[in-house]
């Protein structure tokens, strides 16, 4: 490994910007991840590491198996004393390795086919869309549409939120009402998760040829969303709360979908 001594050393600038700059992540298609799991997780999806980082001292057997097989792909492997080393981390207590991968490639022929899919419009909270992206990892969810006003899913903090879905889960940016058109064409219904007075509960719409709008943490779905859904659905609820956490809120609806 490189050791690295200056706070201006090259590969230790690219990593912080990485962390940093939404600008430099799509510059370079690159993002930063943290820990020996997320190593692990890039690993075996076969995404492309590109730089390691590990925190000077002595790595266990586990994390030199994880070193190895990263740099038999092609990645370049540095260590850094602890205080350069926080430089590259997003986050209070680093982990012992920070690395960056290429971005997946996400495109729209994504959605052809697919029988059931999630649409976001406007989740700009980074760990509710980790959360999200995990959820539908997890249950098998066929795509997930990132629409207009979403957070960065290349962000470290929706990355981390993650937990490796990122490289996993077939995922569209698109804007709503070409994601709609596609998947209306290929005969899903649509509907808009919206407190309303015409709202029908989650359970009582067929899902299993379906797609699901929900809307932003702070103001629900748009006006766009609820005109283009055929129904609007609710979660029902026996408490006294009026809504749910984005992600809480998504997490149900792609369970419910997938049962």
């Amino acid at each position: 490994m490189t050791r690295i001594e200056s706070r201006h050393n090259a590969a230790l600038r690219h990593l912080a910007r990485l962390g940093r700059e939404k600008k430099y992540r799509r510059s370079t298609g690159e993002m930063l991840c943290e820990g020996e799991k997320m190593l692990y997780e890039a690993l075996s999806s076969g995404a492309q590491v590109k730089q390691v980082l590990v925190r000077e001292g002595k790595p266990d057997d586990a994390c030199r198996a994880l070193l190895a097989r990263a740099e038999e792909q092609g990645a370049a492997l540095y260590t850094a004393p602890e205080a350069l080393f926080a430089l590259a981390s997003e986050v209070e207590t680093p982990q012992r390795v920070i690395f960056s991968c290429a971005q997946p490639v996400w495109k729209a022929v994504a959605l052809d086919g697919q029988r059931q899919a999630l649409l976001l419009d406007g989740v700009q909270d980074p760990g509710n869309l980790g959360t999200i992206l995990r959820t539908a990892e997890a249950f098998a969810l066929g795509a997930v549409v990132l629409c207009e006003g979403c957070a960065d899913p290349f962000s470290p903090k929706v990355v981390r939120a993650t937990m490796g879905a990122v490289f996993r889960l077939p995922c569209v940016s698109l804007p709503l009402a070409e994601a709609v058109g596609r998947l209306r064409a290929q005969g899903l219904a649509v509907y808009a998760a919206a407190l309303h007075g015409d709202s029908v509960p989650l359970g009582s719409v067929p899902l299993g040829r379906a797609a699901v709008i929900v809307g932003s943490e702070g103001s629900g779905v748009t006006r766009q969303a609820l005109a283009l859904a055929d129904k609007r659905v609710i979660i029902p609820m026996a408490g006294r709360a009026e809504s749910l956490n984005a992600g809480v809120a998504a997490s149900i609806i792609i369970y419910e979908m997938t049962k």
